[in-house]
């Protein structure tokens, strides 16, 4: 995922660009971790907790410093108790910061992500009702490149070592771990929590922590997650592609509509998985064409032309345009139904960026950069890159094996009988659709039944922009943690 996590070619986009061999330039320090003390009213009790800002190096094999990993760590103040979980969240792209994460699940949020959102709206940090600060502590780490975490080496190192699925996860569980060893809390409840990418990283993190590091987690969230690479294959041969989306096409107009309901959606869904897919498989078959033309034109709200010429298999970015072409405005493949004006309506190509990742990038990075820098009192001299195209084009995405994450999710609920994961989507996402991981979950084997579950939500990859989504999710999530 992009935004929250997600940026144009996430996890399997084109090869990446040649690495520039420039070599490393001189860096100033960092400074020295710093804590301030909080409060935040949840569920109409004050929580009182510490916000820390720091840094954990990485190390090459000699021992060398190569990175430095900045963390934000919110602990409840008082005694501390060995039964409090404690959360590692990690966000996508590849190259987005975990600030979104931080602004959706910790302690303040300011909004951002929802039509109507302006990115020069007051980023004042208001208390965050959805938070889950009352439950677990929360260690939000920006990978190497986003946010203000950095290498310490050439251009051409830093993608040989840290920008690529392998590589990524070797240095992140060991940051993970050493956050552990440091704060003394190997002890404790540990969760993983990914949105995007970072969904794509939850179960190889915790597949790498259980068996390579020994450290046991206890549970799993995974935030608009695309965890295989099977509905990204070519559409002229597999149906997944066009079923991935569907869905989620026919969610965002039920919303308009003021008709989304689970069982409406199980409807769409169950058509999907039956008729749609067996039509698709009959190729230029006129009788079958007939049938999809119809039924796709009635589910979405698309000129039965158009559908037709689709062959009804809608392409994301086409669909955006076509969908609010007679308003003269475009959707977002992270919430289809957020718009902005298209300042282009003649060109054939989409001529700007997708009107979400363009608005919260000026919100979010004031905000967290003003929190860091003067509430907290981290001074650091750098740009904060909460979104990087630099990172996501020079990343390294595999084949094979590498371009899924579904694997390392058997392996781990199967090491651990214990272990439960919950996987959220919000209906409306084209980046990452939730039917695909609603294959991956009825298709999980039997002996899983109950520990791996779904949850969607109103909205979109950011649907906890919405205040009922977040509640929502905030409430399912307690229940994964046991929490009362």
């Amino acid at each position: 995922m992009m935004a929250a996590g997600a940026l144009p070619g996430s996890v399997l986009a084109d090869e990446a660009k040649p690495a520039d061999k420039t070599p490393a330039v001189e860096l100033p320090a960092f400074p020295a971790d710093k804590s301030v003390k909080q409060t935040t009213v949840l569920a109409g009790k004050t929580v009182a907790y510490t916000a820390t800002v720091g840094s954990l190096p990485v190390r090459d094999e000699k021992g060398k410093k190569i990175a430095e990993v900045v963390f934000t760590a919110y602990t409840l103040d008082g005694p501390r108790d060995p039964n409090r979980p404690v959360t590692f969240a990690f966000n996508g792209g590849p190259g987005a910061a975990s600030v979104y994460l931080n602004f959706a699940l910790g302690p303040k949020r300011v909004q951002f992500g929802a039509e109507g959102d302006s990115p020069s709206a007051p980023t004042r940090l208001q208390d965050n009702p959805a938070s889950w600060m009352d439950f677990t502590d929360l260690v939000f780490i920006d990978a190497v490149g986003t946010g203000f975490s950095r290498s310490l080496t050439t251009p051409e190192e830093t993608k040989k070592r840290f920008y690529g699925v392998k590589q990524d996860i070797d240095y992140l569980s060991r940051v993970v771990f050493d956050w552990l060893v440091k704060n003394e809390r190997l002890p404790s409840p540990k969760y993983i929590v990914g949105e995007s990418y970072g969904g794509f990283r939850g179960p190889r993190l915790t597949y790498t922590l259980q068996t390579d590091y020994g450290v046991g987690i206890n549970g799993l969230v995974l935030v608009s997650p695309l965890l295989s690479s099977a509905g990204r294959t070519a559409q002229e041969i597999s149906p997944l592609p066009a079923m991935w989306t569907l869905p989620s096409i026919a969610a965002a107009k039920l919303e308009r509509d003021g008709k989304l309901t689970p069982a409406a959606i199980k409807d769409v869904e169950d058509y999907t998985r039956g008729e749609y897919m067996v039509d698709l498989m009959k190729g230029s078959d006129p009788a079958a064409l007939d049938r999809l033309t119809t039924k796709v034109s009635a589910m979405t709200g698309l000129d039965p032309t158009y559908v037709r010429r689709a062959g009804g298999r809608l392409e994301t970015q086409s669909f955006l345009r076509e969908v609010f072409r007679q308003t003269g405005r475009l959707g977002s493949r992270y919430d289809s139904n957020v718009t902005s004006l298209d300042p282009f309506p003649y060109s054939p190509e989409q001529e700007i960026n997708d009107p979400i990742l363009d608005s919260i990038i000026a919100p979010t990075t004031s905000a967290i950069v003003d929190f860091t820098t003067r509430t907290v009192g981290w001074k650091v001299e750098s740009r904060y890159e909460a979104l990087s195209g630099d990172v996501n084009q020079a990343w390294d995405r595999g084949r094979g094996p590498d371009t899924e994450s579904v694997t390392d999710l058997r392996k781990s609920v199967s090491v651990d009988p214990k272990l439960k994961v919950l996987i959220v989507h919000g209906y409306n996402d084209l980046s990452c659709p939730f039917f695909a991981s609603r294959l991956v979950v009825d298709a999980m084997p039997a002996t899983a039944n109950g520990r791996v579950t779904l949850s969607n939500y109103a909205g979109g990859h950011m649907f906890y922009s919405r205040p009922d989504s977040g509640a929502a999710f905030r409430a399912d999530v307690k229940k994964l943690y046991g929490a009362n």
